[in-house]
C-alpha cells in the first residue's frame, strides 16, 4: 500500500513538473510571466478539468516551502540596519494598507453578498492581503527589489506577513472555536519571544556553524546547513502557531551581513524556484471551475472590483507618501491581487463556522483569478506607467555596449570625468535624465542616454554587470544603501561618487564606494595655490600650506565620520584655527 502511494506521489510530481514546464515556456514566450503559466498548468491538472492529480491541498502544504525559502532569500538581502531603516514604511505604509484595504473589501462583501458582519470580515480582511509569492519574484527579476519603489512594495508585503498572526486571532475570535485558541496577547508575546530567540540563535549558533563549515570547504555540507537553517527556523515558528515564512525571513536577516550571504542565496535559489512554482501549480489545482461556471458574473465581477478597490487605495497611499503618480499607480496594480494567505485564513474561517466550504471555494476562485490577472495588468498599463514621450520623440534608453565605464549624470562634473576617461582610452556609456542637458550634449557630439541611473534594472540594461567603473556624478548624492546595493549587484565594478559637501561624505562613510569626492574640493585647493603663488610664496611654502590643510581636514573628517555629525569636530576646528593664527 505504501509503495502504491509512493508511486502515485512520483507520478503526480512528474505530471506537475511536466505540465508546469510546458505552460511556463508558452507563457514566457508570450510575455505573460511564469506565475500565470504555473496557475494554468495547475488548473488543467486539477480535479475540475483533467483530474490527473488529486490532493491539491496536500501538494500546496509541501509546496509552501517555496514561500518559506523565498522569505529566507529576501531576508538575506536585508541587513538588520537596512530593515531598521525601513521600519517607518513597514509599520506606517504597511499598517495603513492592510487596514484600509481589508476594511474596504469587507464593506464591499457586505454590500454585494449580504453576508453577516462576522462572515464579511472573515472574507474581506484576508482579501486585503497581496501575494508575496507572486510580487517578490516580479520585483527580483525586474531588478527593482532594492530600489525605493521596491522597498515600499516589500515593506507592505512584510507587514502583511506579520499581520497573519493578528488576522488568525481575529478570525478565531469571530468563530465558534475562539475559546480553544490562544489570545491575541498571547500570540503577540509568543511572536516577540520567538523572534528574540531566533536572533540569539543566529548570533550564537548559526553564524559559528557556517564559520566552521567554511573552514572545512565541504560544498555539500554547506547546502545541508543552509536547508537546515531555513527549515529549523520555519519549524520553530510553526510549532508555536506562528508564521513559518516569518521565521525563515528572520533567519535570513541574521545572516544578511555575513560573508556567506551570496553563497547561501545561490544554494537556496534552485529549491526556492522549484517549490514556489509547484505552490502556484497547487493553487491552480484548487481553482474550482465549477464554482466559476455556476456564478460567472459574481466571481469575475468581484475579482475586477477587488483589483480596482485595492489598486485605488494603495495608489492613494503612495501619493500620500510623496510617490510620483505613475509609481503610485504601479504600486497599486502590483499589489492589487489577493494572496496565498487568504487560503489559510479561509480554512480557519470554515473551521470556526464563519463561512461554508462553498463560500471558501467561491472566494478562493476570486483570489486565484485576481492573481492570474496581475501579469496582464502590468503589461496592459506599461505605457501609462512609463514616463510620457517628450518633444522630438521618446528618448533612447541605455543598452549594453560593452563599455568599461558608466557615468551617471552628465552635468559640469560628469562631463569632465567622462572626457578624462575617454582621453585615457576607456569606452564610456553616458546616462542622464535632463532633456535639455542631453540635447546640449548631442549638439557637441556626445551621445547621452536617457534614464534614471539610480535604478538597478537600468544600470544592468546599460551593461553594469561587466563594467569596470560606475561613476555617480549627479547633483543628487545617492544614499549609502543604494551604493551598497550597486556594489553587491555588480561586484566587478569599482564605484566612485561625486559628493556635494562634507555631509554627503559623512553619509557615505563606510559604504562600498571606492571614493567620494567633494565637487569643489580640488578646484578650491588649486585656486588657493594660485593665490599663494601670486602673493610671492615659494613652491615649498605652498606645498607645506596645502599639506597642512589636507591633514587638518582629514582629522576633522575622521572625527565627524566617527560621530556621524558635522558638528562633532567643532572644537577641533577652533583649535586648528587658533594654531594657524599662532594663538596659544
Amino acid at each position: 500500500m505504501e509503495e502504491h502511494h509512493a508511486g502515485l506521489m512520483l507520478r503526480d510530481a512528474m505530471l506537475m513538473l511536466g505540465f508546469a514546464m510546458v505552460a511556463v515556456l508558452a507563457f514566457r514566450r508570450a510575455g505573460l510571466g511564469a506565475t500565470l503559466g504555473y496557475l494554468v498548468a495547475g488548473a488543467l491538472l486539477g480535479p475540475h478539468v483533467l483530474g490527473l492529480v488529486g490532493n491539491a491541498e496536500e501538494m500546496a502544504e509541501v509546496a509552501e516551502l517555496g514561500i518559506v525559502m523565498l522569505l529566507f532569500v529576501v531576508g538575506l538581502e536585508l541587513s538588520p540596519a537596512r530593515l531598521w531603516r525601513l521600519k517607518g514604511a513597514i509599520f506606517g505604509l504597511g499598517l495603513a494598507q492592510v487596514t484600509a484595504c481589508g476594511l474596504a473589501v469587507t464593506a464591499t462583501v457586505l454590500a454585494l453578498a449580504g453576508y453577516p458582519l462576522a462572515a464579511a470580515l472573515a472574507i474581506g480582511l484576508p482579501l486585503g492581503l497581496s501575494s508575496t509569492a507572486q510580487v517578490l519574484p516580479m520585483l527580483q527579476s525586474g531588478g527593482k527589489l532594492r530600489t525605493p519603489f521596491g522597498e515600499r512594495a516589500f515593506a507592505i508585503l512584510l507587514f502583511q506577513d506579520l499581520s497573519i498572526i493578528p488576522l488568525i486571532t481575529i478570525v478565531a475570535a469571530l468563530g465558534s472555536g475562539a475559546e480553544d485558541g490562544p489570545s491575541g496577547w498571547m500570540l503577540g508575546a509568543l511572536t516577540l519571544v520567538a523572534v528574540v530567540g531566533l536572533v540569539a540563535a543566529g548570533r550564537l549558533l548559526i553564524r559559528p556553524l557556517f564559520s566552521l563549515i567554511g573552514t572545512l570547504g565541504e560544498r555539500e555540507l554547506f547546502i545541508v546547513a543552509a536547508l537546515f537553517t531555513v527549515l529549523a527556523s520555519a519549524v520553530v515558528m510553526e510549532a508555536l502557531g506562528l508564521s513559518a515564512a516569518l521565521g525563515a525571513f528572520i533567519a535570513g536577516v541574521m545572516l544578511a551581513d555575513t560573508r556567506y550571504r551570496h553563497e547561501l542565496e545561490a544554494d537556496i535559489e534552485p529549491f526556492r524556484a522549484i517549490l514556489l512554482g509547484l505552490f502556484f501549480v497547487a493553487v491552480g489545482m484548487m481553482l474550482d471551475i465549477g464554482v466559476i461556471a455556476e456564478n460567472p458574473l459574481f466571481v469575475i465581477g468581484f475579482a475586477v472590483l477587488l483589483i480596482v478597490v485595492k489598486a485605488a487605495i494603495i495608489m492613494g497611499l503612495g501619493l500620500l507618501v510623496k510617490m510620483r503618480w505613475r509609481a503610485a499607480l504601479a504600486l497599486g496594480l502590483l499589489l492589487s491581487q489577493g494572496g496565498e494567505f487568504a487560503f489559510v485564513l479561509y480554512t480557519q474561517a470554515v473551521q470556526g463556522g464563519l463561512i461554508s466550504n462553498e463560500q471558501s471555494s467561491l472566494f478562493g476562485a476570486i483570489v486565484t483569478l485576481s492573481m492570474a490577472a496581475t501579469p496582464f495588468l502590468m503589461i496592459a498599463t506599461r505605457k501609462i506607467r512609463q514616463e510620457p514621450q517628450r518633444e522630438g520623440g521618446e528618448r533612447e534608453g541605455p543598452h549594453d555596449e560593452g563599455a568599461g565605464a558608466l557615468v551617471v549624470g552628465f552635468g559640469r562634473f560628469g562631463q569632465t570625468v567622462a572626457q578624462t576617461l575617454l582621453a585615457g582610452g576607456l569606452s564610456v556609456t553616458l546616462i542622464d535624465r535632463d532633456d535639455a542637458q542631453i540635447d546640449t550634449a548631442e549638439d557637441f557630439g556626445s551621445k547621452v542616454y536617457y534614464g534614471d541611473g539610480t535604478r538597478l534594472d537600468l544600470l544592468r540594461q546599460a551593461g553594469a554587470a561587466d563594467a569596470q567603473l560606475i561613476m555617480f556624478c549627479m547633483d543628487e548624492v545617492p544614499g549609502r544603501e543604494f551604493i551598497d546595493s550597486v556594489a553587491e549587484t555588480f561586484p566587478k565594478a569599482t564605484i566612485y561618487v561625486r559628493g556635494f559637501d562634507r555631509k554627503s561624505v559623512i553619509a557615505l562613510a563606510g559604504s562600498k564606494a571606492e571614493y567620494v569626492m567633494r565637487e569643489v574640493y580640488e578646484s578650491a585647493l588649486a585656486l588657493a595655490r594660485m593665490a599663494l603663488e601670486n602673493v610671492g610664496l615659494s613652491e615649498r611654502e605652498i606645498d607645506e600650506a596645502e599639506t597642512t590643510y589636507r591633514e587638518n581636514d582629514r582629522k576633522r573628517m575622521d572625527v565627524q565620520i566617527e560621530g556621524g555629525d558635522i558638528y562633532a569636530a567643532k572644537e577641533m576646528t577652533r583649535q586648528q584655527q587658533r594654531a594657524l593664527r599662532g594663538e596659544s
